[in-house]
């Protein structure tokens, strides 16, 4: 094979296709190959930042000034583990269950007592696969193959299942955890149509390629990325909510694991509690306790100020997440201990079903080849693995972590 016209002759391995950089003017290689192939009399060196890359050593200085991976200075609603949740470390499990472990213990047990649990508790899980005219063009495009239409008719049952809570509608922020590509909320803001006082905030801690938020450019609707991880986001600092005081609606899909848990705190606990209310109830026992708390758009009209939005600040109107990836929870993270507490389980039995959870999607399934997708469709599935590749994983390095 051949390099293409105007671009670097070095032949990349690892993937298998010549390198894309652009060459300087008479040069058959980039900067970052020259080197290797004794094209340049001066020499790179590993970036000590990020060695994945490499710098000529004579301008190190002038590139730690620029570099993408140096420290940069923290956000205002940067706040050190606000959504970190357990603060005893004393109740932090120090052992991880392994693979080989759980294949010892015998499995009747841990079954039986969930079983058991369960016959106890009346929740009675209704399934709502509802569809949104938002989404419906798309769906019916014939040049979106199996994955696009995977995700179009995910995102379209989110935006129907807000419909019928009463949650599309003008004078929100719509917080999308985990937003990626920002796929979600553009399909909110086109549910929306011309809604006015619409925010949109997208976090997402990692940088993301083929974003589609920068489409929007309508003057009804404001786009915003926060670049933070979940666990250190406080909303109360955000400049845009802490200006507007509008109701907030949390959205995200494909939130995995702790990433639910996180968000759910951020939410309840450190938006909806003022910072100066220290002797206040907890908000998740007042949402348990007061049966008014309820979504903002079942409030009458009068209750509604002059911007359309609610008087009482600080409300979150709703939640709508897809959960994904139970395997992934971390008992310091998760928002149901005290119910497991309450059961007589433990971080231990927390454990045992953790990684039980994956048994429900273990099972082969049909490959999709590349070649049968188009390009928007091989950037979801790309960015998807980013997604849960960044989630926050606690046993990163551990042998036992299940992948």
């Amino acid at each position: 094979p051949e390099p293409m016209a105007g671009r670097c002759a070095y032949f990349v391995q690892r993937k298998k296709r010549f390198c894309k950089m652009v060459p300087a003017a008479g040069r058959r290689f980039c900067g970052e190959h020259g080197q290797l192939e004794g094209e340049s009399d001066r020499k790179r060196i590993p970036c000590p930042l990020d060695p994945k890359h490499t710098v000529y050593e004579d301008q190190l200085q002038k590139h730690l000034k620029k570099c993408n991976s140096r420290e940069k200075p923290k956000p205002v609603y940067f706040v050190q583990d606000i959504n970190a949740g357990l603060k005893d470390v004393a109740e932090i499990p120090e052992i991880q269950v392994s693979a080989f472990v759980l294949s010892l213990i015998p499995v009747q047990i841990p079954i039986l007592k969930c079983l058991h649990l369960h016959t106890g508790l009346e929740l009675h899980h209704k399934e709502q696969i509802l569809p949104h005219q938002a989404l419906q063009e798309a769906l019916n495009d014939p040049k979106n193959g199996e994955s696009a239409f995977k995700h179009l008719k995910q995102q379209a049952s989110i935006l129907g299942n807000m419909e019928k809570l009463h949650l599309l509608g003008p004078g929100r922020c719509f917080v999308e955890f985990g937003a990626g590509r920002g796929k979600l909320s553009h399909w909110v803001d086109t549910a929306l149509q011309n809604a006015e006082n619409v925010h949109f905030l997208l976090v997402e801690r990692a940088t993301t390629r083929f974003k589609v938020d920068g489409k929007h450019k309508r003057r009804n609707s404001i786009f915003e990325r926060l670049q933070v991880d979940i666990q250190h986001l406080c909303l109360n600092k955000v400049p845009i909510l802490e200006k507007k005081k509008i109701p907030v609606v949390g959205i995200g899909k494909h939130l995995c694991g702790a990433a639910t848990d996180l968000a759910l705190r951020c939410l309840v606990e450190s938006y909806t509690t003022s910072s100066d209310g220290e002797n206040e109830e907890p908000v998740l026992k007042r949402f348990k306790n007061d049966k008014t708390a309820v979504a903002c758009n079942s409030c009458p009209d009068n209750e509604r100020n002059e911007e359309n939005t609610l008087e009482n600040p600080k409300t979150v109107a709703g939640i709508v997440i897809a959960l994904c990836c139970h395997h992934r929870c971390d008992w310091t993270h998760y928002v149901g201990r005290e119910f497991f507490k309450s059961v007589g389980l433990g971080p231990v039995e927390f454990h045992y079903y953790q990684r039980m959870s994956s048994w429900a999607t273990c099972g082969m399934r049909e490959g999709i080849t590349k070649s049968s997708m188009n390009e928007e469709e091989r950037g979801d599935q790309t960015n998807n693995t980013e997604e849960h590749d960044q989630t926050y994983s606690k046993t990163e390095d551990g042998s036992d972590t299940l992948q």
